[in-house]
């Protein structure tokens, strides 16, 4: 179980709002062909694919059985995850440490712009016994969230606010980004309110996309890649599913599946090890909650330093240089891949405007989203 892994290849067709003009099949072939390309690799030479599928959010049921045909898996090993890109990619790394395999490929896409009505898709998540008879909107639990989390940490509306202004404007300059905006604090502030405290500005809008990455073994790797982006520690936990039962101020899913990366990557001070981080921003608060609950910050000083300018592009801790959730746009069960995807560009210096120097290692997080407590956590360096 030593056996070191690498991506060697990534491919994406990009974030957009609405994509009218492409079907599921054609998402993901797209990204697949662009990062068996970039890999040097072609689809006979692949092991084993994992595609990350879940039946609600792509709109019919056994959705896996639509991936072996566009990602040229037909006949081959096909493993489906039903949750978020990281946890397949966890899936994708012990099929390569397992011996079994030389060369893996994890798939994920978002075809949110397919969906009328997203928030009962999101709220059939919920128990259904103690939680689904209430019928409360997704975004009014997150609100509720967000509320408890200001009230225990002292962080203010101004702080959120700010994730969305720095997002918003990292997302300017990142090509790949769909929702990317120059707005003002005072903005952010006075947009509607959804359910306070949050407001329509603290909500990351949806996008479609996909994304394909190839893994290898160390040995694979060294012999197709120049530059090859080592896996270093990867994790994944659920924490407890129903809202009565969890801390409503802290992300308990995502402590834990840092500190599963951070023991596998031998990590020790993910402060001074850790040159930038994409974490899940689905709303603004979660940006500064999963920092804290990385060991980035203390708990209540993620704000302080995001008013201060650390994790701005130029900062000392870079957060979210792709624009995060709130600039690329929330991509379901995809979310994580696009994480995955921005921290490779930016270890190969292939980030363009938005590229960060001198960085070794950065940290990809995903979170599953309300009304989940799911997480997942990955370390990469070059």
């Amino acid at each position: 179980m030593t056996q070191e892994i690498a991506i060697i290849g990534v491919g994406t067709t990009g974030f957009r709002a609405t994509t009218p003009d492409l079907s599921y099949r054609e998402l993901t072939y797209e990204a697949a062909k662009k990062a068996y390309l970039d890999a040097g690799v072609e689809p006979k030479e692949i092991d084993a694919f994992v595609a990350t599928s879940e039946d609600f959010c792509e709109g019919y049921s056994i959705a896996d059985e639509y991936s072996p045909d566009q990602l040229g898996a037909v006949l081959k090993p096909i493993y489906t995850v039903p949750g978020d890109f990281i946890q397949s990619m966890a899936s994708g790394v012990m099929m390569l440490k397992s011996g079994l395999y030389n060369i893996v490929v994890v798939q994920g896409l978002s075809k949110a712009s397919n969906m009328i009505t997203k928030a009962y898709l999101t709220d059939f998540a919920l128990d259904p016994v103690y939680n689904r008879p209430l019928k409360e909107h997704s975004d009014y639990i997150a609100g509720m969230e967000m509320n408890r989390y200001l009230y225990e940490t002292g962080t203010t509306r101004e702080q959120c606010a700010q994730v969305v202004v720095k997002n918003k404007r990292n997302a300017m300059f990142n090509p790949l980004a769909g929702h990317g905006c120059e707005l003002t604090l005072d903005y952010v502030l006075d947009a509607p309110m959804v359910s306070y405290p949050m407001s329509e500005m603290d909500i990351s809008p949806y996008s479609d996309g996909a994304v394909v990455i190839v893994m290898a073994t160390a040995d694979t790797a060294l012999a197709l890649c120049d530059k090859p982006i080592w896996v270093r520690g990867i994790g994944w936990v659920s924490d407890t599913p129903g809202l009565e039962t969890r801390d409503w101020a802290r992300a308990v899913y995502a402590e834990m599946a840092g500190d599963m990366a951070y023991k596998m990557a031998g990590i020790r001070s993910p402060r001074s090890e850790i040159d930038f981080v994409e974490v899940s921003d689905e709303f603004s608060y979660k940006e500064l909650q999963h920092l804290e609950a990385l060991r980035l910050c203390s708990p209540g000083e993620a704000g302080y330093l995001t008013m201060d300018g650390v994790t701005e592009i130029t900062g000392d801790l870079p957060v979210n240089p792709s624009g995060g959730c709130l600039g690329v746009g929330s991509l379901l069960e995809c979310t994580g891949g696009q994480k995955v995807l921005d921290v490779v560009l930016q270890l190969r210096g292939e980030a363009g405007k938005n590229q960060i120097s001198d960085v070794t290692t950065g940290l990809a997080m995903s979170w599953r989203g309300i009304p989940t407590t799911t997480g997942a956590v990955a370390i990469l360096s070059n």
